[in-house]
């Protein structure tokens, strides 16, 4: 097969999950760890945040109930949720009561990109693609503030041969992105990796992620490490 045909049938499947498709429900446990950093690359300050995750039909839905091994406190679980709403919204996605489309790859975000088959390879046990992609030229137009970042990324994707799902990515800021012509703001770093697990058939969930993400908000210099491992996955019908 070829790339293309590759991160079609990829597209497709995700595609197929956000209009909701007939699979068991899960629930499970997601731990995030976010770290400030100052400019010497020492820790200003470090949460730690216990979610836990349903997911069904294509749809997770996402509660906050512990953080720094405490319980949220009202403020906690509003501002989780204001920035759950603008991280949705920055990747296009629908947003109801916390939920949010557990879709990595898009035919939208896919248009940013040529795609290249590297190498087939084992992750997990199981046989996939390595698919390298690397922004267009010329750059497809800019809509919203994501095509600016879509547009200054590459990486590689692990695709499932099988399945079609995203086993693993990672992905690298090639140059610096400007927010409103630099006024609120700049990104010049931004590293991230992700994994997904396969649960079941035609299942997948994320299962690790790290990022390192470095700019200017406003006037003030800014680098955030963030990590989440997910664990627990079982049954919903099973959890009760």
């Amino acid at each position: 097969m070829t790339a293309n045909a590759i991160v079609a049938k990829a597209v497709e499947r995700a595609d197929h999950a956000r209009v909701g498709q007939s699979c068991p429900a899960y629930t499970y446990t997601k731990v995030n760890v976010t770290e400030e950093l100052d400019a010497k690359g020492k820790i200003k300050e470090r949460k730690q945040r216990v979610f836990q995750v349903n997911f069904s039909a294509g749809t997770t839905s996402v509660k906050l109930v512990e953080i720094n091994g405490h319980a949220p406190a009202q403020s906690d679980v509003k501002f989780q949720t204001e920035t759950q709403s603008n991280v949705h919204q920055f990747f296009g996605q629908p947003t109801s009561a916390g939920e949010s489309h557990d879709a990595f790859l898009t035919t939208e975000i896919a248009a940013h990109f040529d795609f290249a088959l590297v190498n087939e390879c084992t992750v997990a046990g199981r046989r996939t693609y390595q698919v390298s992609f690397q922004p267009k030229t010329p750059e497809p137009p800019v809509h919203a503030v994501l095509d600016r970042v879509l547009n200054r990324i590459s990486g590689t994707l692990w695709i499932d041969a099988e399945e079609f799902e995203i086993a693993r990515a990672d992905i690298q800021l090639g140059s610096e992105v400007d927010f409103l012509g630099g006024v609120i703001g700049c990104l010049r770093k931004l590293a991230y990796s992700m994994t997904r697990i396969r649960i079941a058939e035609g299942v997948w969930l994320h299962s690790f992620s790290s990022g390192d993400f470095e700019g200017r908000k406003l006037f003030e210099p800014m680098r955030i490490k963030i990590k989440s491992e997910c664990s627990n996955f079982r049954l919903m019908a099973a959890a009760k």
